[in-house]
C-alpha cells in the first residue's frame, strides 16, 4: 500500500510512502505522527488503521484544515504503542 504524504508546497506533488517505511518508523519510536495528503482515499487510511490496530497499536486520525477552501485539508495520523 502506498500513501501520499502531505505537500510542503501548494504547487508541489505529494511524495509517496509505502507501508514498510511507515512500519519501520513506528517500530523505532513509541509515538509517530504522519501528515497525509488529501489525495489519499479515506478507504486506504481506514485500511492503515485496521493494520496497526491488529498489531495492538493505538491509531488516531483527524482531518486538519489549513485554509478557507474545502480542498485545504490534510489527514493527521497518530500511531502509538
Amino acid at each position: 500500500m502506498d500513501l501520499k504524504l502531505a505537500r510542503t508546497d501548494l504547487d508541489a506533488k505529494p511524495k509517496k510512502i509505502d507501508l514498510a517505511k511507515i512500519e519501520d518508523k513506528v517500530a523505532k519510536e513509541e509515538s509517530v505522527i504522519f501528515y497525509f495528503d488529501r489525495e489519499n482515499s479515506h478507504k486506504d487510511l481506514l485500511a492503515l488503521q485496521d493494520h496497526f490496530e491488529e498489531q495492538g497499536k493505538s491509531f488516531y486520525m483527524n482531518e486538519v484544515k489549513y485554509g478557507l477552501s474545502d480542498n485545504d485539508y490534510m489527514y493527521q495520523v497518530h500511531i502509538m504503542s
